[in-house]
């Protein structure tokens, strides 16, 4: 999801390998060296070279401003600060979920299914992500998902209990669309990392782990050593190694940096889009993929996709072709078993 109009960029990847380390390997060994990192109190060397940065965007990248009568002690934390506070000045960012203002249809939702889970928003150019939308399988999990929370030291008590408490409130809820077996681990069984990190902790844990992997995917490396300023939050999905269109594990990477509303809304979207939706589309309305940036958490018409993708009817492997005769039908129910959760969640509270 790309933030143009506020010089910010988000973005979903799915990466089909890990430079010969399993995907689910990978994730674990990165909460290990993430570990030993910190306990080491590790410090990027001043002669280490600078990793080239993945998804290169075509927007200037703003510079952080700083308030000189009311200095603060990170100048990222008042520039993150204010991106959000225009954009809820400009009305987006919303944080209703089934607006009145913004319907939708069936074919609304098979359209939107379609552009977002059966189309990639980024490719793998050596060792970049270029944004370039291409078809895609589809793809989705098909084991447990064992979901682990990393803060960094910048990160204080009180904060990471929140991160971790929404991390783990929004696991239990694509657990309950999707059907999978999903829950928050403490330990290296992680296969699916959300990651809350400054940008120098965010350096010390690709070096950490390119000394300790020097197999792991070299575009991910880049991308988490050198985070671009426009960078928000990113999401990198490893497949099986004997499946492309299964996923392995998941490594999801957010600015420790951001005020509350953003970093929720960064838990939303890539937690999200890793299941399986990789996609945005201009056209989806009320979602949360969408470059307009309208809404900042996932919305009932985002429930319902996630209902789809994970619809028996579907296969990981799928292309358009071969999913799009189903897809009309799978929106139908889907709606109805969202329109028949909601009745339940309504009754609960009164």
């Amino acid at each position: 999801m790309s933030m143009r109009e506020a010089g910010c960029l988000v973005t979903s990847v799915a990466i089909e390998g890990v430079g010969g380390i399993a995907g689910a390997v990978a994730a674990r060994a990165l909460w290990l060296v993430l570990g030993l990192a910190a306990l080491a109190g590790c410090e990027r060397g001043s002669d280490a070279p600078a990793p080239e940065t993945a998804a290169p965007v075509s927007i200037a990248r703003p510079e952080p401003r700083v308030d000189a009568a009311a200095p603060v002690a990170d100048p990222l934390v008042a520039f993150y600060a204010d991106v959000q506070g225009e954009l809820t000045a400009s009305g987006r960012m919303r944080l209703d979920t089934a607006p009145a203002d913004a319907p939708y249809s069936i074919d609304d939702l098979v359209r939107n299914f379609e552009r977002i889970a059966l189309n990639d928003e980024y490719v793998q150019i050596a060792d970049r992500f270029v944004r370039s939308e291409t078809p895609a399988l589809l793809r989705r999990w098909a084991q447990p998902v064992r979901v682990g929370v990393v803060t960094g030291p910048s990160t204080p008590p009180e904060a990471a209990a929140r991160d971790r408490a929404a991390v783990a409130a929004f696991t239990a809820r694509l657990a309950r669309l999707t059907r999978l077996d999903m829950a928050v681990t403490d330990g290296p069984d992680a296969n699916f990392l959300v990651m809350i990190l400054s940008s120098a902790e965010q350096s010390i844990a690709a070096q950490a782990t390119s000394a300790q992997f020097p197999g792991f995917q070299p575009a991910v490396l880049g991308a988490l050593a050198g985070t671009p300023l426009d960078t928000f939050c990113t999401a990198y999905a490893f497949a099986q190694p004997q499946d492309p269109s299964v996923y392995a594990a998941v490594m999801v990477l957010i600015r420790a940096e951001h005020p509350p509303l953003t970093r929720l809304s960064c838990v939303h979207e890539e937690m999200a889009q890793a299941m399986g939706l990789p996609n945005d589309s201009p056209e989806a309305r009320p979602s949360l993929f969408n470059d307009s940036l309208e809404f900042a958490y996932l919305t009932e018409h985002d429930e319902i996709l996630l209902r789809m993708l994970y619809d028996p009817r579907l296969r990981p492997g799928m292309t358009a072709t071969e999913a799009r005769p189903l897809l009309p039908a799978i929106a139908r129910d889907a709606l109805a078993a969202q329109g028949a959760a909601d009745e339940i969640a309504s009754l609960a509270l009164n």
